[in-house]
C-alpha cells in the first residue's frame, strides 16, 4: 500500500527589501525541501511584507486568498518559508482547516528521517521537542480538558501541563545523554591525536557525499535531494 503524499501549498512572505532573485531562490528551495520530505507542491502564494502580521504573518486579505487556494487545490498542508510564532500557526490552522508548518519544522522533519547514528537521532529529537514545546496548544485538541479517574481526582491537572512536564523531562534526559556522548567522543579524539584528519564542508546537496565516495571508494548513499545524507561515518 502506497503512503499518501501530502499536497502542499507553499507561502513566501519576504521583506520588501529582499532581492527578487533571492525570493525566487528561497521558494524554489522550499519546494525541493518539500519534495525531500515526501510532499508534492500543488500551489504557491507570495506576498512581500513590511512587517509580519501579528495574526497570520501575511495580511488578512492574503490569508483569505490562501484559504481559497488551499480549497481549490485540495491541499492538506501549508508550508511557510518564514518562521511562524505559535500563535500565528494556530490562527492559520483555524482559518485554513489544514496543517501549517514553517521551514524550520519542515527541515526538522527531514532530519528525523535522515539521521542514522544514535547521537544524530538524539540531537534531532531534542531539536523537535524544543520546537514543539511552545506550540503544544495548537498540536493537541484536548489540552484544556481536566483529566479525571483514579489517582487524578482532586485539584486536577490540564493535559497541557502534563505534556509540558513530560516533554521537559525528556529534553533534560536527552541533554544529559548528549553530554555523555560528547565526553566519550573527546576521549576518542585524544586517542587519535597523531592521525591525519580531514573534513568536507559545504551546503546541503553540494556534492560532499559524491566527492567522499569518489575519494574513498566507499558505498555512501548519494541522492540528488536536499539533506539526503545527514550523518555518515566511515
Amino acid at each position: 500500500m502506497r503512503t499518501p503524499v501530502d499536497r502542499a501549498v507553499l507561502v513566501g512572505a519576504p521583506d520588501r527589501g529582499m532581492d527578487p532573485r533571492r525570493v525566487d531562490e528561497h521558494l524554489a528551495e522550499l519546494g525541493r525541501l518539500t519534495d525531500t520530505a515526501g510532499g508534492r507542491v500543488v500551489g504557491t502564494l507570495l506576498q512581500r511584507v513590511e512587517r509580519p502580521h501579528p495574526r497570520f504573518y501575511v495580511g488578512e486579505g492574503k490569508a483569505e486568498e490562501l484559504r481559497d487556494l488551499v480549497r481549490a487545490r485540495e491541499a492538506d498542508l501549508v508550508i511557510f518559508d518564514e518562521e511562524l510564532s505559535p500563535a500565528q500557526g494556530k490562527n492559520l490552522e483555524d482559518l485554513l482547516g489544514v496543517r501549517v508548518m514553517d521551514r524550520s519544522e519542515l527541515i526538522l522533519d527531514i532530519f528525523a528521517t535522515r539521521a542514522r547514528s544514535k547521537e544524530a537521532r538524539m540531537q534531532v529529537e531534542l531539536a523537535q521537542l524544543q520546537y514543539l514545546l511552545p506550540r503544544l496548544r495548537r498540536m493537541w485538541s484536548h489540552l484544556s480538558r481536566i483529566r479525571g479517574g483514579i489517582g487524578l481526582r482532586g485539584p486536577g491537572e490540564t493535559q497541557l501541563e502534563t505534556d509540558r512536564r513530560l516533554i521537559g523531562r525528556r529534553i533534560a534526559d536527552l541533554r544529559q545523554k548528549l553530554q555523555q556522548v560528547a565526553k566519550a567522543r573527546e576521549i576518542q579524539r585524544r586517542s587519535r591525536s597523531g592521525m591525519f584528519r580531514a573534513a568536507l564542508v559545504g551546503y546541503t546537496n553540494a556534492g560532499k557525499s559524491s566527492l567522499l565516495r569518489a575519494l574513498s571508494g566507499s558505498e555512501l548513499f548519494v541522492e540528488d535531494r536536499l539533506f539526503a545524507t545527514l550523518d555518515r561515518a566511515l
